[in-house]
């Protein structure tokens, strides 16, 4: 304990860094991953061949992609960055796909016999419904981010991924510990972050749960105990 206390500014500093490098990916991720995944939908016969390229992109180890990007964008945030963003658009895309396509199609008509356009039954009717599919979505994007940020280590930019190669040229298993702790609570405060978000943004979810058991035993006509409900 003594360590990190007179090495705080220095773990803050580093927890900083990874969580910029991690979730700016992210971030990107999603915004490309939204209009291709609307347009695979949209045209059924785009989503296989990109899925496969998203798969395929996401096949490929880490520190590869880091070490052919040095020659391209040298030993920056960028080479970091870009293979990350890969990796994100492969884990959020199926997810933006997967739910919109989640979308009951009564709702899409009932859209529709309202006088909704195609854009005002995405953005106010499609997007919201698939919204937990895509934070699910983002969630496992995140937590892997967050890790695999520790890899660029390897070539100088790593963020907490510095305690790992610096403890083990030091052979020293507190600083590795430490790095280990922290990459954890980052992702669990991220992984906390994302369950608010939605929540926030699903509010009807919430009251779909708390009146769902009256809404079954309206159905069913009966008492939790069984038997009718007395006239």
């Amino acid at each position: 304990m003594s360590w990190a206390s007179q090495n705080a500014s220095m773990l803050a500093h580093l927890t900083g860094q990874n969580a910029y490098l991690a979730l700016l990916p992210v971030l990107f991720g999603l915004v490309i991953s939204l209009p291709l995944g609307i347009a695979c939908v949209r045209f059924g016969w785009l989503y296989p061949p990109v899925l496969g390229l998203t798969s395929v992109l996401y096949a490929l180890p880490a520190l590869a992609l880091f070490v052919a990007l040095i020659a391209y964008t040298g030993l920056t945030d960028t080479t970091v960055i870009i293979p990350l963003s890969v990796y994100a658009v492969s884990v959020i895309f199926p997810s933006v796909v997967d739910g919109l396509r989640s979308v009951p199609e009564p709702v899409r008509q009932a859209a529709v016999a309202m006088g909704f356009g195609a854009w005002r039954r995405l953005v106010t009717v499609e997007l919201p419904i698939a919204t937990p599919v895509v934070i699910a979505g983002l969630r496992i994007a995140s937590v892997s981010s967050i890790s695999l940020v520790s890899v660029g280590s390897l070539i100088g930019i790593g963020g907490l991924g510095y305690l790992f190669t610096d403890g083990e040229a030091r052979s020293f298993t507190t600083e590795i510990v430490w790095g280990v702790v922290l990459i954890v609570a980052l992702a669990l405060v991220t992984d906390s972050v994302l369950v608010l978000v939605r929540r926030l943004l699903t509010p009807w979810q919430r009251e779909v749960a708390s009146t769902h058991p009256v809404r079954r035993l309206s159905v069913l006509g009966g008492r939790p105990g069984g038997g009718d409900v007395p006239a």
